[in-house]
Protein backbone atom coordinates (compact mmCIF):
# COMPACT_ATOMS: atom_id res chain seq x y z
CA UNK A 1 0.00 0.00 0.00
CA UNK A 2 1.22 3.62 -0.70
CA UNK A 3 2.21 5.74 1.92
CA UNK A 4 0.06 7.90 2.74
CA UNK A 5 0.73 11.62 3.84
CA UNK A 6 -0.99 12.33 7.75
CA UNK A 7 -0.06 16.41 7.12
CA UNK A 8 -2.12 16.68 3.30
CA UNK A 9 -4.36 19.79 3.50
CA UNK A 10 -5.78 20.14 -0.37
CA UNK A 11 -6.41 23.71 0.27
CA UNK A 12 -2.33 23.41 0.00
CA UNK A 13 -0.49 23.99 -2.98
CA UNK A 14 2.71 22.17 -1.68
CA UNK A 15 1.33 19.56 0.13
CA UNK A 16 -0.18 16.18 -1.90
CA UNK A 17 -1.70 12.88 -0.80
CA UNK A 18 1.50 11.54 -0.58
CA UNK A 19 3.77 13.72 0.41
CA UNK A 20 4.96 17.81 -0.10
CA UNK A 21 6.22 19.30 -3.39
CA UNK A 22 7.00 22.90 -4.74
CA UNK A 23 4.90 25.16 -7.03
CA UNK A 24 7.38 25.81 -8.90
CA UNK A 25 8.10 22.45 -11.86
CA UNK A 26 10.61 20.26 -11.27
CA UNK A 27 14.00 20.89 -13.51
CA UNK A 28 15.02 16.86 -13.52
CA UNK A 29 13.89 13.99 -14.99
CA UNK A 30 14.62 10.39 -14.73
CA UNK A 31 18.41 9.81 -15.29
CA UNK A 32 19.47 12.94 -14.72
CA UNK A 33 21.55 11.53 -11.20
CA UNK A 34 23.12 8.91 -12.79
CA UNK A 35 24.04 11.08 -16.04
CA UNK A 36 25.20 13.52 -13.70
CA UNK A 37 27.54 11.07 -11.51
CA UNK A 38 28.90 9.69 -14.69
CA UNK A 39 29.63 13.41 -15.99
CA UNK A 40 31.14 13.90 -13.04
CA UNK A 41 33.06 11.25 -12.34
CA UNK A 42 34.49 11.20 -16.26
CA UNK A 43 35.36 15.02 -15.82
CA UNK A 44 37.20 14.18 -12.03
CA UNK A 45 35.07 16.70 -10.54
CA UNK A 46 35.40 18.78 -8.21
CA UNK A 47 38.66 20.10 -8.63
CA UNK A 48 40.88 21.13 -5.56
CA UNK A 49 40.71 24.66 -4.70
CA UNK A 50 43.54 26.67 -6.83
CA UNK A 51 46.22 27.19 -3.74
CA UNK A 52 45.14 23.10 -2.10
CA UNK A 53 43.61 22.48 0.82
CA UNK A 54 45.33 22.71 3.50
CA UNK A 55 45.79 26.61 2.53
CA UNK A 56 42.38 27.13 1.53
CA UNK A 57 41.02 26.29 5.05
CA UNK A 58 44.19 28.21 6.22
CA UNK A 59 42.67 31.26 4.52
CA UNK A 60 38.71 30.60 5.47
CA UNK A 61 39.24 29.22 9.17
CA UNK A 62 39.08 30.55 12.85
CA UNK A 63 38.15 28.79 15.92
CA UNK A 64 34.93 30.37 17.35
CA UNK A 65 35.01 32.60 20.25
CA UNK A 66 31.87 33.46 22.22
CA UNK A 67 33.07 35.68 24.60
CA UNK A 68 30.97 38.84 25.96
CA UNK A 69 27.33 38.71 25.78
CA UNK A 70 26.95 41.47 22.55
CA UNK A 71 24.36 40.68 20.15
CA UNK A 72 26.32 39.12 17.12
CA UNK A 73 26.25 36.23 14.72
CA UNK A 74 28.58 33.40 13.67
CA UNK A 75 28.75 31.49 10.55
CA UNK A 76 30.10 27.74 11.99
CA UNK A 77 30.66 26.22 8.70
CA UNK A 78 28.04 25.03 5.85
CA UNK A 79 24.74 26.02 7.08
CA UNK A 80 25.50 26.41 10.91
CA UNK A 81 24.64 29.62 12.02
CA UNK A 82 24.43 30.56 15.56
CA UNK A 83 22.57 34.49 16.62
CA UNK A 84 22.28 36.00 19.35
CA UNK A 85 20.21 38.35 20.05
CA UNK A 86 18.31 40.21 22.77
CA UNK A 87 19.40 36.80 25.29
CA UNK A 88 17.74 34.40 23.17
CA UNK A 89 20.59 31.99 21.40
CA UNK A 90 19.79 30.74 18.02
CA UNK A 91 21.66 27.34 16.08
CA UNK A 92 20.75 26.65 12.47
CA UNK A 93 21.46 23.10 10.93
CA UNK A 94 23.75 22.10 13.37
CA UNK A 95 26.45 19.78 11.56
CA UNK A 96 29.54 19.36 13.09
CA UNK A 97 30.60 16.01 12.31
CA UNK A 98 33.29 14.93 10.01
CA UNK A 99 30.81 14.01 6.98
CA UNK A 100 27.91 14.65 5.82
CA UNK A 101 26.66 10.74 5.95
CA UNK A 102 24.32 8.20 7.63
CA UNK A 103 28.34 6.28 7.43
CA UNK A 104 31.33 6.94 8.95
CA UNK A 105 33.61 6.00 6.36
CA UNK A 106 32.04 7.22 3.16
CA UNK A 107 30.41 9.96 2.15
CA UNK A 108 31.17 13.56 1.94
CA UNK A 109 34.17 14.47 3.99
CA UNK A 110 34.53 17.97 5.66
CA UNK A 111 37.14 19.55 3.92
CA UNK A 112 37.51 22.18 6.81
CA UNK A 113 37.38 22.14 10.27
CA UNK A 114 34.22 22.60 12.30
CA UNK A 115 35.53 25.76 14.32
CA UNK A 116 34.09 24.40 17.80
CA UNK A 117 32.70 21.24 19.03
CA UNK A 118 28.98 20.66 21.15
CA UNK A 119 31.30 21.26 24.08
CA UNK A 120 32.32 24.70 22.79
CA UNK A 121 28.72 26.35 22.16
CA UNK A 122 27.31 28.70 24.23
CA UNK A 123 23.81 27.59 25.90
CA UNK A 124 21.51 27.17 22.85
CA UNK A 125 17.98 28.17 23.35
CA UNK A 126 16.70 27.54 19.76
CA UNK A 127 17.65 24.75 17.10
CA UNK A 128 16.06 25.75 13.95
CA UNK A 129 16.23 22.70 11.33
CA UNK A 130 15.62 23.41 7.41
CA UNK A 131 15.15 19.98 6.56
CA UNK A 132 16.60 16.83 6.49
CA UNK A 133 19.45 16.16 4.30
CA UNK A 134 22.65 14.36 5.92
CA UNK A 135 24.32 17.76 5.31
CA UNK A 136 21.63 20.10 7.30
CA UNK A 137 20.68 17.41 10.01
CA UNK A 138 23.06 15.11 11.73
CA UNK A 139 21.99 12.29 13.87
CA UNK A 140 25.27 12.37 16.80
CA UNK A 141 25.18 16.51 16.64
CA UNK A 142 21.14 16.92 17.43
CA UNK A 143 21.63 14.36 19.78
CA UNK A 144 24.94 15.73 21.51
CA UNK A 145 22.92 19.16 21.88
CA UNK A 146 19.83 17.95 23.14
CA UNK A 147 21.69 16.66 25.99
CA UNK A 148 23.81 19.54 27.06
CA UNK A 149 20.78 22.03 26.53
CA UNK A 150 17.64 19.92 27.49
CA UNK A 151 15.80 23.47 27.75
CA UNK A 152 16.70 23.45 23.66
CA UNK A 153 13.81 23.43 21.60
CA UNK A 154 14.05 22.18 18.30
CA UNK A 155 12.06 23.97 15.50
CA UNK A 156 11.39 21.75 12.84
CA UNK A 157 9.66 20.94 9.29
CA UNK A 158 6.19 19.48 8.84
CA UNK A 159 6.66 15.27 9.39
CA UNK A 160 9.76 15.88 10.74
CA UNK A 161 8.80 15.57 14.36
CA UNK A 162 8.37 11.67 14.48
CA UNK A 163 12.63 11.31 13.47
CA UNK A 164 13.55 13.22 16.39
CA UNK A 165 10.91 11.26 18.68
CA UNK A 166 12.65 8.06 17.43
CA UNK A 167 15.47 9.52 18.58
CA UNK A 168 14.82 10.49 22.18
CA UNK A 169 14.02 14.22 21.43
CA UNK A 170 10.95 15.76 23.25
CA UNK A 171 11.20 19.38 23.21
CA UNK A 172 10.51 19.59 19.27
CA UNK A 173 7.87 21.62 17.39
CA UNK A 174 6.58 21.10 13.87
CA UNK A 175 5.77 23.93 11.34
CA UNK A 176 4.06 24.09 7.51
CA UNK A 177 5.12 26.65 5.62
CA UNK A 178 3.72 30.36 7.10
CA UNK A 179 3.29 28.84 10.58
CA UNK A 180 4.78 31.04 13.38
CA UNK A 181 5.77 29.85 17.00
CA UNK A 182 7.34 31.81 19.92
CA UNK A 183 9.94 30.96 21.92
CA UNK A 184 11.91 33.46 24.66
CA UNK A 185 10.27 36.85 23.27
CA UNK A 186 10.71 35.77 19.73
CA UNK A 187 8.71 34.78 16.90
CA UNK A 188 10.00 32.06 14.71
CA UNK A 189 7.97 31.30 11.00
CA UNK A 190 8.71 28.80 8.96
CA UNK A 191 9.01 30.13 5.34
CA UNK A 192 8.93 28.64 1.81
CA UNK A 193 12.31 27.33 -0.03
CA UNK A 194 12.94 25.06 -3.19
CA UNK A 195 14.04 22.57 -2.61
CA UNK A 196 13.62 18.46 -1.41
CA UNK A 197 13.63 15.77 1.30
CA UNK A 198 15.28 12.69 2.18
CA UNK A 199 17.18 10.62 4.10
CA UNK A 200 16.63 7.45 2.63
CA UNK A 201 15.65 5.67 -0.80
CA UNK A 202 11.90 5.22 0.76
CA UNK A 203 11.45 8.52 2.63
CA UNK A 204 11.19 11.23 -0.63
CA UNK A 205 9.69 14.32 0.11
CA UNK A 206 7.93 12.86 2.95
CA UNK A 207 8.73 15.51 5.19
CA UNK A 208 8.92 19.25 4.24
CA UNK A 209 11.52 21.61 3.03
CA UNK A 210 12.29 25.26 4.29
CA UNK A 211 14.08 28.47 6.05
CA UNK A 212 13.25 30.32 9.35
CA UNK A 213 12.58 34.05 9.93
CA UNK A 214 13.41 35.07 13.73
CA UNK A 215 11.66 38.30 14.73
CA UNK A 216 12.73 39.75 18.03
CA UNK A 217 11.51 44.18 18.15
CA UNK A 218 12.75 45.19 15.10
CA UNK A 219 14.91 42.35 14.01
CA UNK A 220 14.48 40.16 11.46
CA UNK A 221 16.84 37.09 10.79
CA UNK A 222 16.17 34.93 7.50
CA UNK A 223 17.39 31.46 7.55
CA UNK A 224 17.32 30.42 3.89
CA UNK A 225 18.09 26.85 4.50
CA UNK A 226 18.70 25.67 1.26
CA UNK A 227 16.98 26.29 -1.68
CA UNK A 228 16.68 27.10 -5.67
CA UNK A 229 15.83 30.49 -7.25
CA UNK A 230 12.34 31.28 -7.08
CA UNK A 231 10.46 34.74 -7.65
CA UNK A 232 8.12 33.15 -4.92
CA UNK A 233 10.48 33.71 -2.16
CA UNK A 234 10.09 37.44 -2.64
CA UNK A 235 6.33 37.06 -0.60
CA UNK A 236 8.84 36.56 2.66
CA UNK A 237 9.97 39.89 2.62
CA UNK A 238 6.49 41.32 1.66
CA UNK A 239 5.04 39.32 4.70
CA UNK A 240 7.71 39.74 7.21
CA UNK A 241 10.57 41.95 6.42
CA UNK A 242 12.16 43.86 6.11
CA UNK A 243 15.16 41.19 6.54
CA UNK A 244 18.00 42.80 9.17
CA UNK A 245 20.00 39.75 8.39
CA UNK A 246 19.96 36.98 6.13
CA UNK A 247 22.07 33.30 5.78
CA UNK A 248 22.05 32.31 2.16
CA UNK A 249 23.54 29.58 0.54
CA UNK A 250 25.80 30.09 -2.13
CA UNK A 251 27.43 26.78 -2.86
CA UNK A 252 26.93 23.50 -4.43
CA UNK A 253 25.41 24.77 -7.55
CA UNK A 254 27.21 23.02 -10.44
CA UNK A 255 26.08 21.92 -12.87
CA UNK A 256 23.58 23.98 -13.98
CA UNK A 257 21.65 21.87 -15.56
CA UNK A 258 21.13 19.45 -12.51
CA UNK A 259 21.34 21.77 -9.85
CA UNK A 260 19.53 25.10 -10.61
CA UNK A 261 15.80 23.97 -9.48
CA UNK A 262 17.97 23.06 -5.37
CA UNK A 263 20.12 25.17 -4.93
CA UNK A 264 20.99 28.83 -6.42
CA UNK A 265 24.68 30.66 -7.66
CA UNK A 266 25.78 33.40 -6.16
CA UNK A 267 24.12 35.56 -8.50
CA UNK A 268 21.02 33.86 -7.80
CA UNK A 269 21.70 34.68 -4.58
CA UNK A 270 22.31 38.38 -5.17
CA UNK A 271 19.33 38.49 -6.75
CA UNK A 272 17.19 37.11 -3.80
CA UNK A 273 19.08 39.35 -1.70
CA UNK A 274 17.83 42.06 -3.28
CA UNK A 275 13.94 40.44 -3.91
CA UNK A 276 13.30 39.58 -0.56
CA UNK A 277 14.56 42.74 0.92
CA UNK A 278 17.58 42.25 3.04
CA UNK A 279 19.98 44.80 4.33
CA UNK A 280 22.69 42.50 5.15
CA UNK A 281 23.29 38.83 4.28
CA UNK A 282 26.11 36.05 5.23
CA UNK A 283 27.28 33.44 2.66
CA UNK A 284 26.55 30.43 3.65
CA UNK A 285 26.76 26.23 2.40
CA UNK A 286 30.05 26.89 0.65
CA UNK A 287 33.68 25.91 2.12
CA UNK A 288 32.98 22.57 4.33
CA UNK A 289 31.44 20.04 2.23
CA UNK A 290 32.43 19.34 -1.50
CA UNK A 291 28.36 18.55 -2.84
CA UNK A 292 28.47 19.19 -5.95
CA UNK A 293 30.90 20.24 -9.13
CA UNK A 294 32.14 23.46 -7.97
CA UNK A 295 35.33 23.40 -5.94
CA UNK A 296 35.83 25.38 -2.74
CA UNK A 297 37.31 28.53 -3.72
CA UNK A 298 34.76 28.66 -6.42
CA UNK A 299 31.72 30.40 -4.74
CA UNK A 300 33.48 33.11 -3.08
CA UNK A 301 35.02 34.35 -6.14
CA UNK A 302 31.99 34.29 -8.00
CA UNK A 303 29.86 36.03 -5.51
CA UNK A 304 32.69 39.30 -5.80
CA UNK A 305 31.91 39.17 -9.72
CA UNK A 306 27.96 38.96 -9.27
CA UNK A 307 28.12 41.84 -6.05
CA UNK A 308 29.99 44.06 -8.52
CA UNK A 309 27.97 43.50 -11.30
CA UNK A 310 25.06 44.48 -8.72
CA UNK A 311 27.09 47.34 -7.60
CA UNK A 312 26.98 46.32 -3.87
CA UNK A 313 29.81 46.03 -1.41
CA UNK A 314 31.08 43.32 0.53
CA UNK A 315 29.48 44.96 3.17
CA UNK A 316 26.06 44.16 2.17
CA UNK A 317 26.64 40.69 1.15
CA UNK A 318 29.94 39.32 3.39
CA UNK A 319 31.90 36.27 3.30
CA UNK A 320 32.98 35.22 7.01
CA UNK A 321 35.85 32.64 8.10
CA UNK A 322 34.55 29.54 9.26
CA UNK A 323 33.97 30.01 12.85
CA UNK A 324 33.84 33.72 12.04
CA UNK A 325 31.72 37.21 13.87
CA UNK A 326 29.63 39.93 12.84
CA UNK A 327 28.43 42.34 15.48
CA UNK A 328 24.62 42.94 15.06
Amino acid sequence: MAWTNPYYDPAKAHHTPHGFRNPEPDTRGAGDLQRWRRERKEAGLPHPPREGYEAFSHRWWQRAAFDGGDDAAWWLGHATMLVRRGGLTVLTDPVLGRRASPLSFAGPLRRTAAPVDVAGLPPIDVVAISHNHYDHLDTATVKAIARRFPQAVFLVPLGLKPWFTRHGLRNVRELDWWDETSIGGAAFTFVPARHWSARTLWNRNRSLWGGWVMAMNEFRFWFAGDTGYSERLAEIGERIGPIDLAALPIGAYSPRWFMRGQHVDPEEAVRLHREVGCRRSVAIHWGAFELADDALDEPPRLLGEALAAAGMTADEFMLLNIGGRIAL
